[in-house]
């Protein structure tokens, strides 16, 4: 039985509480909070057994095996590299860092301590994306021109962590972070050269932004935590297109992989309901123990941070 430690109350913490119940071999057994009464509070909320007021005490408790790192973006460096230090291998929140220089900090950490570190991008384990790498390779769509993105839903919390500049919110870094990886994922290389622009106060609550990559390939995404919730990733291709109708969190619903041909004919493959938290959680397990390395490699993190850095100044400097 591996356990498991978390850092913060985060609510996305919940949720990875919930789908270890169904991971063989893990148990999530402490939680850790600046304030302990939070976190004794949210322990006995969520069924964990042992709850520290300080994320320090918790890494030095010897009472977990790893550590699940759901802190607010600014503090996923410090915290990550803390338990690494630890002699524990951490599942890190995406974005990985506040920037490609941090994230490479963090992935300096992990080879001195000579421990996985992952980043927990859980949307790309689900099996519908299977189906999509099938067609692809399969060459349903022929040469990939065009990439389509959007991840964006209206934040109500002016207080929550994606509207804060302090903690590196933003609508870049909470959910366009999924469009940049989903991007470089599907061509399979880095980006050549980037423009953006985006409108907020504090933080960039909308962002559009265009990704050139090799091959001739080019992708447009949208992001934004001010506007109506819409989820979409297309990939356009010289003989065909495949919508992906919701690429980032199918939750309980049938994925759905619409693949259009040249004359509008559709084919639908519909994927069974799968826990992408779960999923991922699993693949960690096994990457714990050995038995299996990262699907993908913490030098990916880096490189989306790369990305993301590249988009950030774009979006600055109108360059």
């Amino acid at each position: 039985m591996m356990r498991l430690g978390i850092l913060g109350t985060a609510e996305i913490a919940r949720t990875v509480v919930r789908a270890a119940r169904h991971v063989d071999g893990l148990e999530v057994c402490t939680v850790a909070s600046r304030d302990l009464s939070k976190a004794q509070a949210w322990a006995a909320e969520n069924g964990i057994a042992k709850s520290f007021g300080s994320y320090g005490e918790l890494l030095r408790s010897g009472d977990v095996d790893a550590i699940y790192n759901p802190l607010p973006n600014s503090l996923h460096a410090e915290w990550t590299i803390a338990a690494l230090e630890a002699g524990l291998p951490v599942l890190c929140e995406k974005p990985l860092a506040v920037n490609a220089d941090e994230a490479r900090t963090m992935a300096a950490a992990a080879e001195r301590a000579g421990l996985p570190l992952v980043e927990a991008f859980m949307y790309r384990v689900h099996p519908q994306w299977d189906v999509v790498r099938s067609l692809i390779d399969g060459g349903a769509v022929g040469k990939i021109k065009a990439l389509h993105s959007q991840f964006t839903f209206n934040l109500d919390d002016p207080s929550a962590n994606p509207a804060s500049a302090a903690l590196a919110g933003g609508a870049l870094m909470d959910v366009g972070c999924y469009c940049v990886n989903f991007s470089r994922l599907v061509c399979g290389t880095e980006p050549v050269r980037v423009s953006a622009f985006a409108h907020g106060d504090d933080v960039d609550e909308t962002i559009v932004g265009l990704m050139e990559f090799p091959r001739g390939v080019l992708a447009h995404f949208e992001a934004s935590i001010a506007s109506a919730e819409r989820y979409r990733a297309e990939i356009a291709g010289e003989n065909g297109s495949i919508l992906v109708e919701s690429p980032w969190i199918p939750g309980d619903n049938p994925g759905r992989v619409v693949l259009r041909d040249r004359e509008g004919k559709e084919r639908i493959t519909t994927v069974p309901p799968a826990d992408s938290y779960a999923l991922e959680l699993i693949d960690f397990l096994a990457v714990c123990r050995g038995e299996k390395s990262p699907r993908w490699p913490i030098a990916d993190a880096i490189a989306n941070m790369e990305a993301i850095d590249r988009l950030r100044e774009a979006a600055a400097s109108s360059r």
